[in-house]
C-alpha cells in the first residue's frame, strides 16, 4: 500500500516494483519457488495491485501472496479483488488473513471463492495482535461449507490446540469455533431434548471428528429429558416424576452458582433429594 511505501520504506512505488522484479529474478535464476508477498495489499491502490502482481508475473514469480494485513477487510470485496488479481495475472494467490475484525477464517474462505488455492493459517488463530484464520476452521468450514475435503486428521485438532495454548501461554477459549469444550456442550432443555433424539438437529458434525465429546451441561436452562440422559451416565436411572421433582431444585442451584453444575454436585442434590423422600415416607 502507499501507506507502507511512503512512511514505512519511505521510497516510492518504483523503488518498490524494481526491487520486487529483481529479487524475483534472482530467485528464478536458482531455480526456486517464488511467492510475492504483497503486504497490506487490503488497502493498495487496486490498478498498482495488478500491475505489482503482472510485473511479479512476468519476472517468473509462481504466486502473490494477498495480505490483509490490517484485518480490515469484509468476505464480499476481498472475493471480487481475489477474482480481479487470478484474471488479470493469471498467478496463484495466496491469501493472509488477520482478524482485527473477527474476519480472518471468513476472508480467508472468500478469498478460496475467489480463485485462491493457498491459505496461510495458524493453529488457534495464533498470530500478530488479534491472529490469523485458524487451521481448525479454514479446514472444517472448506468441508463442509465448501465441500472442500482437504484429508485432514481432523480428529487431532482439539489435541493440537491443546498443545499450542499450552506451549504458547496463549489459553484456549470454552467457546472456541471447533474445537473450544463448549462446541458440543448442550444445556438448553429444547436442545438437549433434540441432540439427544438426533444429534443432527443442533451439531453440523460429530465431535469425535475433531477430537471432542458431546456434553449434555445441566443448569438453569436444563429440561427433565437432559437431567434423565445426564444420571444415566452416572448409573442411576431417574424416573420422570423424579426428574421433574428434582429439576427445581438443580436449577435453583445454578441461579444461585451463575454457573452451570459439576458432577458432584448434581449427585449431591440427588442424594439430599434421596433423603427427603425417605423422610416423607418415615413420616408418613
Amino acid at each position: 500500500s502507499d501507506i507502507h511505501i511512503k512512511h514505512k520504506l519511505q521510497t516510492s512505488r518504483d523503488w518498490v516494483l524494481k526491487h520486487m522484479t529483481e529479487a524475483v529474478a534472482f530467485a528464478k535464476r536458482h531455480d526456486l519457488y517464488v511467492s510475492v508477498n504483497a503486504e497490506d495489499a487490503s488497502r493498495s491502490d487496486m490498478d498498482f495491485l495488478i500491475k505489482f502482481g503482472q510485473e511479479a508475473r512476468d519476472a517468473g514469480a509462481d504466486r502473490l501472496r494477498y495480505c490483509d494485513t490490517v484485518g480490515i477487510m469484509e468476505p464480499f470485496t476481498i472475493c471480487e479483488q481475489v477474482r480481479t488479481l487470478r484474471e488479470a495475472t493469471g498467478l496463484e494467490i495466496e491469501m493472509h488473513t488477520h482478524n482485527d475484525f473477527g474476519m480472518a477464517t471468513a476472508n480467508a474462505l472468500a478469498g478460496v471463492r475467489g480463485g485462491a488455492r493457498f491459505v496461510g493459517v495458524t493453529i488457534n488463530g495464533l498470530g500478530e495482535r488479534a491472529g490469523n484464520a485458524a487451521l481448525e476452521e479454514v479446514v472444517m468450514a472448506l468441508k463442509y461449507l465448501a465441500e472442500i475435503d482437504l484429508n485432514f486428521k481432523t480428529d487431532m485438532f482439539r489435541e493440537a490446540s491443546e498443545y499450542v495454548a499450552r506451549a504458547s501461554g496463549r489459553e484456549l477459549p470454552a467457546w472456541k469455533a471447533i474445537v473450544g469444550t463448549n462446541m458440543f456442550a448442550h444445556e438448553s432443555g429444547i436442545h438437549a431434548d433434540g441432540v439427544l433424539k438426533d444429534a443432527s438437529t443442533y451439531e453440523v458434525f460429530a465431535p469425535e471428528e475433531v477430537g471432542l465429546q458431546r456434553q449434555i451441561v445441566i443448569g438453569k436452562h436444563s429440561g427433565t429429558k437432559a437431567l434423565m440422559a445426564k444420571f444415566l451416565e452416572y448409573g442411576i436411572t431417574l424416573t420422570r416424576e423424579d426428574a421433574q421433582l428434582l429439576l427445581p431444585k438443580v436449577r435453583e442451584t445454578s441461579v444461585a452458582l451463575k454457573r452451570a453444575l459439576f458432577d458432584k454436585e448434581l449427585v449431591y442434590i440427588y442424594e439430599d433429594f434421596k433423603d427427603e423422600l425417605k423422610h416423607g415416607k418415615d413420616a408418613s
